[in-house]
């Protein structure tokens, strides 16, 4: 009975370190999504607040291209509302509006991609149609004296500017409670009346969003990415060293040798099998002084902007390039470059977190 009990604690450790050696990481891939909001609209006007809050609603449906950007359209509408002062008057007419609007992710652009972020704020800018009807109460309030020299009936169209700033907070993989809160600037005949400037209608809005594929690729962590070379390295060849007395025989390497320094996410920092590495390419320079070596960086381009990129590749580059001179290299014999994401040296994304070293004569 012991003996069973050992052997199934020793089969569940085992499990458990391949569990942790094959830990799963999330990459970006481009997924669809929708939206659902509800809410509150006020429409600016010269009375009270309070007396031009009218209902709202909104329906999305977005595609996320990128970590940064995406597009969606939807519509969105309820009702509306105009006022007259004196004396004071507030009437309501409805209307729906189709939407398009482009979507920049901020926590992804200051943060860089991670799927299991917790909030997710993001800015829009877009343009709209707007389809006025059910003006019945402005009519109304016209035919009673009360002169509104942009009235109109039926159905009107007007065209739309609109921006806003929300937030998606995380509630399981696909989906998310959001906050919203937009402005849209239109024709001043909007709520009917003549005032010699743009209308503006506001809305609050909380719903849900949520996500449809986008599966995750599952690959393995990137400190175990890391210590694997996708392209290993050709083995340098000694060279038959001259027939001479025991204590003066050396042994000179002559052929080229390549390196890949991986990095994680977002990082510059080398770890233990990186430095592993440079040791390597350190040590095969001090044994032939006429080598150099090409130092380059680079990025993977599902992660961060092009611009970050290439500052994330060059830091990456320049630390590989230090680390060397560190142990004993002079700088005339490091040529280093970086390509941020322009070039992708593998096909698998990971690993285009990397510093390739190669030496040449």
């Amino acid at each position: 009975m012991k003996k069973t009990t050992f052997l199934a604690l020793l089969l569940a450790g085992s499990s458990m370190g391949a569990y942790a050696q094959n830990e799963k990481k999330s990459e970006f891939s481009p997924h669809w999504s929708m939206q659902i909001q509800g809410g509150a609209a006020y429409t600016l006007g010269e009375i009270a607040f309070k007396e031009m809050i009218s209902p709202s609603a909104a329906i999305y449906a977005g595609y996320q291209f990128t970590p940064l950007w995406g597009l969606r359209a939807g519509l969105t509408g309820w009702q509306a509302k105009g006022s007259w002062v004196t004396p004071q008057y507030d009437y309501s007419f409805n209307f729906v509006q189709a939407n398009i609007d482009a979507t920049l992710n901020l926590g992804n652009l200051f943060g860089g991609y991670k799927a299991t972020r917790i909030v997710n704020p993001y800015l829009f800018a877009g343009v709209a149609l707007n389809g006025g009807f059910n003006n019945d109460d402005a009519i109304a309030w016209n035919n009673q004296g009360h002169k509104l020299e942009y009235l109109w009936s039926g159905k009107e169209l007007f065209p739309v500017g609109r921006f806003g700033l929300g937030a998606d907070f995380r509630l399981t993989r696909n989906l998310s409670f959001n906050l919203e809160a937009n402005a849209n600037v239109l024709s001043d005949k909007f709520n009917s009346k003549k005032a010699g400037n743009a209308d503006w209608h506001f809305n609050l809005m909380a719903g849900f969003s949520i996500k449809f594929g986008g599966k995750k690729k599952a690959e393995p962590a990137q400190e175990i990415i890391a210590a694997q070379e996708v392209t290993p390295a050709t083995p340098a060849t000694p060279v038959t060293p001259v027939e001479t007395p025991k204590e003066e025989q050396k042994v000179v390497q002559t052929e080229q040798v390549t390196e890949n320094v991986f990095f994680k996410i977002n990082s510059a920092s080398v770890s233990k099998e990186g430095m592993d590495k440079i040791a390597k390419i350190a040590d095969f320079m001090k044994a032939n002084p006429n080598t150099k070596v090409n130092v380059c960086g680079y990025a993977d381009k599902q992660t961060g902007t092009r611009s970050y990129n290439k500052t994330l590749s060059k830091k990456r580059a320049e630390v590989v390039s230090k680390l060397l001179e560190s142990k004993g290299i002079s700088k005339e014999r490091i040529i280093t470059d970086y390509k941020g994401d322009s070039v992708q040296p593998f096909s698998n994304n990971v690993e285009n977190r990397v510093v390739i070293c190669i030496t040449k004569e």
